[in-house]
């Protein structure tokens, strides 16, 4: 059995790179954003032409990111969204929201100090967990039933 997992949230750390990498072996199929940061922000105005309102500017991106995001959330079997603990990660919460209204199987990564803070996302959520390594056991159970170990 094939899984499709789309990784949204955080971009400042390799955590996608440490699931990827201890699914190695598993049936996964992996999807995320673009996460080159300078590449997101400016894909809209590059492609599309360029603002002189950073509202728009921002706009124009946010909007063509929106297409990657749509298919790859829709796509997926699973959607592993991560909160950091450096920025607010609107993006994430709104990724997470939309997983949990189309009915998607929704894990949720973040540390103990954003527990109250996500507790409507994490209540959303089929797992809460705190680092990759238990991401890569969640995929591991559910294709294989075996448990870490």
């Amino acid at each position: 059995m094939t899984i499709r997992v789309y990784l949204s949230g955080e971009i400042h750390t390799d955590w996608r790179d440490q699931i990827v990498a201890g699914a190695e072996g598993l049936d996964v199929i992996f999807d995320s954003p673009v996460t080159d940061h300078a590449a997101s922000d400016d894909c809209g105005a590059v492609i599309m032409g360029e603002e002189p309102s950073k509202f728009w500017h921002d706009h124009k991106g946010a909007k063509l990111n929106a297409i990657r995001t749509r298919r790859g959330i829709g796509l997926a079997d699973v959607v592993v969204v991560r909160f950091g603990e450096k920025y607010r990660q609107w993006n994430a919460a709104f990724d997470a929201g939309y997983a949990a209204a189309l009915g998607k199987s929704l894990v949720v990564m973040h540390g103990a100090e954003h527990q109250h803070a996500l507790k409507e996302v994490d209540a959303a959520a089929l797992a809460v967990v705190e680092t990759p390594e238990q991401v890569v056991g969640i995929l591991r159970y559910v294709l294989t039933g075996a448990l870490p170990g």
